[in-house]
């Protein structure tokens, strides 16, 4: 397996994590499936039976709760005003920015391609249609999609 995983990682029972994959300081709950090419950062949460499509980066302050869907190439974002060097000119450390949290509630399903900013919550159940730029909160169990996303449909209760 050509999977890098350092000793920091707290992996629950019947992980199964596919080729290619960088894991650090994060956590991965029970059951769940982790695609090829994804790298999830340190003070990532991952809940249980969750499926991790391939080429996906979940970065720092992303907190995904329990049987979340996350499809291919899915991109969070952290930082709000990112920028490679300080005032001064020197390259940027963690002391220079600060993360802001994302959180995917039990049951969303995020569609391929979609991009995720931060500081934004997707609310249980809810369905964010493939290649959508997520800029705000979804409710429960909607679905958007779009750039921006938008609201498209409104209970799913028979889905």
């Amino acid at each position: 397996m050509e999977t890098q995983l350092i000793s920091n990682v707290e992996m629950g029972k019947n992980v199964k994590i596919f080729n290619f994959v960088n894991l650090y300081g994060c956590s991965i709950g029970d059951n769940s499936k982790i695609g090829s090419f994804v790298e999830i950062q340190k003070n990532a949460t991952i809940g249980k039976n969750c499926k991790i499509s391939s080429h996906t980066f979940i970065c720092e302050g992303v907190h995904i709760e329990d049987n979340v869907f996350i499809g291919h190439n899915v991109t969070f974002i952290n930082d709000k005003y990112p920028r490679s060097t300080s005032k001064s000119g020197r390259l940027q450390t963690e002391t220079d920015w600060d993360v802001v949290e994302t959180f995917i509630k039990k049951g969303a399903s995020v569609g391929s391609s979609s991009t995720i900013l931060c500081g934004v919550t997707i609310g249980e159940d809810a369905i964010i249609g493939a290649g959508a730029v997520v800029t705000k909160d979804v409710a429960p169990g909607t679905i958007v999609a779009g750039v921006p996303a938008r609201l498209f449909k409104t209970d799913l209760a028979d889905k």
